[in-house]
């Protein structure tokens, strides 16, 4: 499946909770991006919410959320075991990974401002 690349970004984790932050350097994010992630994102950024205490919110941004998950093919899957193990000193989790060679996939920039990424080609580091 392929995304209008124009304006479209891959949202790691990092990315939605610094947005929720408003951190400034994210704010060119915020509007007129098409934004792409997946069910797992959506999942580590509400249990975010709510380590933060921010129950309420959790079930609103999952389902605001949800319209932008993308389904992954079987092929993302065993490119991103690939590159855990590729990376395995830098210890990168399974979603990171996942969101990464999804991203790849889709032609898109990773968006991220997690410094494991900071040198990786296809990353868009924004801290």
């Amino acid at each position: 499946m392929k995304v209008k690349r124009i304006n479209s970004y891959y949202f790691d984790t990092y990315a939605l909770v610094e947005i929720g932050k408003e951190n400034p350097n994210y704010q060119k994010y915020k509007n007129n991006i098409k934004i792409v992630l997946n069910k797992l994102n959506i999942m580590e950024f509400c249990y975010y919410l709510l380590r933060e205490n921010r129950k309420n919110e959790a079930k609103s941004f999952f389902k605001d959320l949800i319209k932008f998950h993308v389904d992954m093919p079987n092929i993302v899957f065993i490119k991103a075991i690939k590159m855990k193990y590729k990376y395995k000193e830098r210890k990168l989790s399974y979603i990171d990974c996942l969101g990464y060679c999804m991203a790849k996939n889709l032609e898109l920039k990773f968006l991220t401002g997690d410094e494991k990424f900071k040198d990786i080609l296809n990353v868009e580091f924004v801290k």
